[in-house]
């Protein structure tokens, strides 16, 4: 078995103990990534992700902090009061962080400790959201890598059609009932030569903001960069991949019907660990690279959990903000002061 701690004191991470941001500032520091849900294999990664307190200087002070990262060791450690935002919003890659094992953390201070005892303050129903965002996002990442390989070329720009709206439902929805113009998209017989048909758009705007405007292309011109790259197909590395995203998939589902259902978070699934690893072997990839009708079975069932899971939900729509500010403050006044209150 990996001695983690062993790791963590080699040379290599002598960031953790000589950065003045680190070191006994360090409330938590915990493994991530595939070694904290139990699914890693020999050609895993080692992650290692954190929270540090803040410096007087950035609570007091004119210095600002939000998190530090070692792209060597691939090392992220947030600041305090950032991991804070993006607990309340149900965010799940720090939301693992407190669900570990206890033999998965390195480092645990006192307040580290309280942070874990207070996971619940930070739990809601914007984990619907954002779980549900999170898997949305991987299962798009399967399904336009599936639609670049299989599919006819009309069929697959059909496909890019569908992905660039997916993409663009946020924008359409800040700008909704604004009467600053509209965009269509819409599919006909192409003028590129080397395709079948190709998307076509049309668009009519006034005294529509310029940033926002570039932001919309850039979010249609993301997508289609995403189809078009190029470059010859490794099978073996583009399949192992494939399959990682579908365990990751699943493995949010299972996370976010936890927190719903129990209010807990379990970072480790070592009860799921049977149907994960066969997903990440490639049970239920067929030959062709796509997947079996097994695997979306699964899928959908998940989603229908997590659907029941959200109807039936106790957890509040929104966090308690008088105890999470209460306990901020309580953190916040030791990394200042140094004493407790």
């Amino acid at each position: 078995m990996m001695d983690f701690k062993e790791i963590m004191n080699t040379t290599e991470y002598d960031f953790l103990r000589t950065n003045e941001r680190l070191g006994d500032r360090i409330m938590l520091l915990g493994l991530g990534g595939s070694y904290a849900y139990g699914t890693n294999n020999e050609g895993s990664d080692i992650d290692f992700r954190g929270v540090t307190l803040q410096l007087p200087s950035d609570l007091i002070g004119m210095t600002e902090f939000e998190q530090f990262e070692d792209d060597k060791t691939d090392t992220v450690i947030y600041g305090f009061n950032k991991l804070v935002k993006l607990l309340l919003e149900c965010n799940p890659n720090t939301c693992e962080m407190l669900g570990l094992d206890e033999d998965q953390y390195l480092i645990k201070s006192e307040l580290g400790q309280e942070l874990i005892d207070n996971s619940r303050l930070f739990l809601s129903k914007r984990a619907i959201k954002s779980f549900g965002g999170y898997a949305d996002s991987q299962l798009r990442r399967l399904q336009n890598a599936i639609a670049r390989d299989t599919l006819p070329q009309s069929d697959r720009e059909k496909h890019i059609l569908k992905s660039v709206m997916n993409s663009l439902e946020d924008f359409n929805r800040r700008y909704a009932g604004k009467e600053k113009g509209n965009i269509r998209l819409y599919i006909d017989k192409a003028e590129n030569p080397e395709f079948d048909t190709e998307i076509f758009v049309d668009a009519d705007y006034e005294h529509f903001p310029l940033r926002d405007y570039t932001n919309q292309w850039g979010i249609m011109k993301n997508v289609i960069r995403e189809y078009d790259k190029i470059g010859k197909r490794n099978k073996k590395k583009d399949d192992n991949h494939l399959n990682k995203h579908a365990m990751h998939l699943i493995r949010l589902f299972m996370m976010a019907i936890d927190i719903l259902e129990k209010g807990e978070i379990l970072t480790h699934r070592k009860d799921d660990l049977p149907t994960l690893l066969a997903i990440r072997r490639g049970d239920y990839m067929l030959s062709d690279g796509t997947f079996s009708p097994e695997f979306y079975e699964l899928l959908e069932e998940y989603e229908r959990r997590l659907d029941e899971a959200a109807a039936k939900t106790v957890l509040p729509d929104n966090p308690d903000m008088e105890k999470v500010e209460h306990f901020v403050e309580r953190v916040n006044r030791f990394a200042v002061l140094g004493e407790y209150k």
